[in-house]
């Protein structure tokens, strides 16, 4: 097992892409950057400060203390605290594992939906391809955000409030899911009709394998590429996605610790002087979206043979 994993660290370190990861230093420091988002965020159990949702640890008098900088400032409360006394560096930790997580698996269901109507569009051509294209052009005449807050008023109508706060969650990556799955649908479709017509596939289809199996095992290998890097760009987006719904209201309830109810709840301060619980949330997702894009771009880059 040891032999097998130096194996494939040896090929990764002699590969063009890791050639290309290790000369841009800012694309290190953009990966740095996300790994210690990731690990900050899933970590939080065990590295934040403070549990700022366990209300038997809350304190009301410790309620908008300013940054540990300025006076009136706690060691204890690096960035401060909110009005019910959280400690701000502790819920960024928490409310980025919830914005990540969404966001991940927001992507992965809108990639696998897309990818999927992309192999039936493209291999099987015809009238489904005509269909799935038509509700893919017709999509993008919406903004991801109108579609995404559509999804959630339609499914908070169907489940009544209650129902709705219990399955925010699932609502919210059903939501933004939804509303990037046709950047992969078009891209998968137009991969497929140019491998469909190689020679491996007409091989494959002589020796009488069906085409659902010609379509998985050879021809979607060959398209996963592109999809990698849009994955990759689209990742941030749904993280910048959740956090607008969950500002505007529409996203996780405020009970519910993410990026977005962070910033919503501490912009009813900013204008009275308590700045630090809006202010950082924002910079945090900021850098983070930042950092995402910047690996995007170098993704597309690495992954494309006419720029090596």
């Amino acid at each position: 097992m040891m032999s097998l994993l130096a194996e494939y660290w040896r090929r990764a370190r002699d590969s063009d892409i890791w050639y290309s990861f290790t000369r841009n230093k800012l694309v290190m420091v953009s990966a740095a950057v996300t790994a210690l988002f990731f690990i900050g965020a899933y970590g939080a159990p065990l590295l934040a400060p403070h549990n700022p949702f366990d209300l038997a640890s809350l304190n009301l008098s410790d309620g908008f203390k300013p940054p540990a900088w300025e006076e009136g400032g706690e060691p204890q409360f690096l960035f401060g605290t909110d009005d019910q006394g959280r400690d701000i560096l502790s819920t960024i930790m928490y409310g980025s594992r919830t914005s990540l997580s969404v966001g991940f698996l927001a992507v992965v269901f809108a990639m696998t939906l897309g990818i999927t109507l992309g192999l039936l569009a493209g291999y099987m051509g015809g009238a489904v391809d005509a269909f799935i294209m038509r509700v893919a052009d017709v999509q993008l005449s919406f903004p991801a955000i109108l579609i995404a807050m559509l999804v959630d008023g339609v499914t908070r109508g169907l489940l009544g409030a209650d129902k709705h706060s219990q399955a925010a969650i699932t609502v919210l990556i059903v939501s933004i899911g939804l509303s990037y799955w046709v950047q992969y649908a078009r891209t998968v479709r137009g991969q497929v009709l140019v491998e469909k017509n190689k020679e491996y596939v007409q091989a494959a289809r002589v020796i009488g394998l069906p085409g659902p199996l010609i379509a998985l095992r050879h021809v979607l290998p060959n398209v996963l590429g592109p999809v990698l890097v849009i994955a990759t760009i689209n990742l941030a987006l749904a993280v910048i996605t959740e956090a607008t719904l969950s500002f505007l209201g529409v996203g996780l309830p405020p009970t519910q610790p993410s990026l977005g109810t962070l910033i919503n709840t501490g912009q009813q301060f900013l204008l009275s002087g308590e700045w630090w619980i809006t202010i950082f949330p924002g910079a945090a997702l900021a850098i983070l979206v930042l950092s995402v894009n910047l690996l995007g771009d170098w993704l597309r880059d690495a992954l494309n043979p006419k720029l090596r």
